[in-house]
């Protein structure tokens, strides 16, 4: 809601890609020079092996007036600085899939030409569509191990709650609709209440009740440690990639 979908212009290879952003009221074309021409902010979105020829395409019209912004996951600031012209604002974001309901979680880094008045704007755009934080570049991707990648082992969560409940008898419509609600008030107390999450956990928890019982069960299958290891995994992975 911040920007008119007029103001948009979006270019892909083909029609298909593109339906998208007509069916929102963008303008659309097949020439990424047009929308380098036409635009202030320009944002690169594509994967990582198509990058480096996007670039080369575009860097003969990048002006200094430009402000440079990629989604590319693995391609570091470094990398787009040396790709484009030597004045270029260059800003890096990571998101995450919640983005597409303005509940998604976001952060960016800087590169060396972008001040605080091209930080301001990005950050005011992106939080239209969730948390937004700028960060240290070597924290993008833990971001990517722990919110990119996060997202799944919630749902991986989510279906497990519900397939618990639907063991003991419930219907799997609404446990499923629970477990999504269950989820989303937990985050909410976390976000608006600011206490950790331990206190807020122990809050739960009677003595001799039905919470410890299960969190017993929880920590016989390791399941703190388990998700420990798959945040370093999936921040492993995305570091490996940017060396690729």
């Amino acid at each position: 809601g911040k920007v008119p979908a007029s103001n948009i212009l979006a270019s892909a290879p083909s029609d298909k890609n593109l339906d998208a952003w007509r069916e929102l009221g963008c303008r659309t074309t097949h020439c990424n020079l047009e929308v380098v021409h036409r635009s202030t902010l320009v944002f690169l979105a594509t994967k990582p092996h198509i990058l480096p020829g996007v670039l080369e395409e575009i860097r003969p019209a990048v002006g200094s007036h430009h402000i440079v912004v990629s989604l590319v996951a693995g391609v570091t600031i470094q990398t787009l600085q040396r790709l484009l012209p030597p004045w270029t604002k260059v800003l890096r974001i990571m998101p995450n899939l919640p983005c597409v309901v303005q509940a998604g979680a976001m952060v960016f880094s800087r590169g060396s030409n972008a001040g605080d008045e091209e930080a301001a704007l990005l950050k005011s755009l992106l939080s239209s569509c969730g948390l937004c934080e700028e960060v240290p570049e070597s924290y993008i991707d833990i971001h990517t191990g722990l919110s990119g990648s996060g997202v799944a082992y919630v749902y991986l969560f989510a279906e497990a709650l519900a397939e618990g409940a639907v063991k003991m008898g419930m219907p799997g419509a609404l446990a499923s609709r629970i477990a999504a609600q269950t989820l989303l008030g937990a985050a909410k107390m976390l976000l608006e209440t600011g206490e950790h999450p331990a206190k807020l956990r122990g809050d739960v928890c009677t003595p001799g009740g039905t919470t410890i019982y299960a969190l017993h069960q929880l920590e016989k299958g390791a399941l703190r440690a388990t998700v420990m290891d798959a945040v370093e995994a999936a921040t492993n992975r995305a570091c490996d990639m940017a060396k690729d």
